[in-house]
């Protein structure tokens, strides 16, 4: 009762937060998906290449949130951006990459070869197969890494509040320090909420803009 008295006596301040919050993560995945994309489809061109992009975005994600965030401090303090708001699209956007430079890469080589001959048959060049055949095809499985990356920098963006980010982890982080639970608990329950709608949004987008011939075939 008190967490519902709360939310609704600061509606306006979960509001403000709540756009922060969204602010950063969609930036930030609009700029990975034109950057990790693009990866992805171009490291199909080379087994080697790709498992060694694969490896080094693999130990991106590994490093803890916090001290990626702790480290923008030293390296974007000389341009005046150690805190705040740029730091953190910076860092929701190299954690981003992985999922979707993996989604992309795994979906274009999956995409079956006798369809790529069948494009190249029909007189398509390369660039006409990528982008009339094997994207459309791929797209499913790209969108389901830019789902997973979205959920998961939803989570993430949370501590970027430490840098002066704002967003929804605000509650959390004075939830803990004046160990109110009001406001902590508030906080969580935003953010795991802002996920679950978030992912459900995609995936209707996913739904909208996937070809019906290629969801009847996945529905087979």
């Amino acid at each position: 009762m008190e967490i519902l008295r709360f939310t609704l006596d600061n509606l306006g301040v979960i509001g403000e937060r709540t756009l922060e919050h969204i602010s950063i993560v969609s930036l930030a995945i609009v700029i990975a998906v034109a950057t990790a994309v693009p990866i992805g489809i171009a490291i199909t061109q080379s087994r080697s290449t790709a498992n060694t992009v694969l490896y080094l975005a693999s130990i991106m994600i590994t490093i803890p949130s916090i001290a990626l965030f702790g480290l923008m401090i030293p390296l974007l303090s000389p341009i005046g951006y150690g805190i705040g708001y740029v730091p953190a699209v910076i860092a929701v956007i190299l954690y981003s990459q992985l999922p979707i430079i993996r989604n992309t890469y795994t979906a274009i080589t999956n995409v079956d070869a006798s369809l790529r001959e069948a494009a190249t048959g029909m007189g398509m060049s390369t660039w006409q197969r990528l982008t009339q055949v094997e994207i459309p095809l791929a797209f499913p499985v790209i969108m389901a890494g830019v789902r997973t990356a979205v959920v998961m920098n939803i989570g993430i963006t949370a501590i970027a509040t430490y840098i002066g980010a704002g967003g929804l982890g605000t509650f959390i982080s004075r939830g803990i320090s004046q160990n109110d639970p009001r406001q902590l608990v508030t906080g969580a329950l935003l953010v795991s909420l802002l996920a679950i709608v978030s992912d459900l949004l995609l995936a209707l987008v996913q739904k909208l803009l996937t070809s019906p011939g290629i969801q009847g075939g996945a529905a087979r």
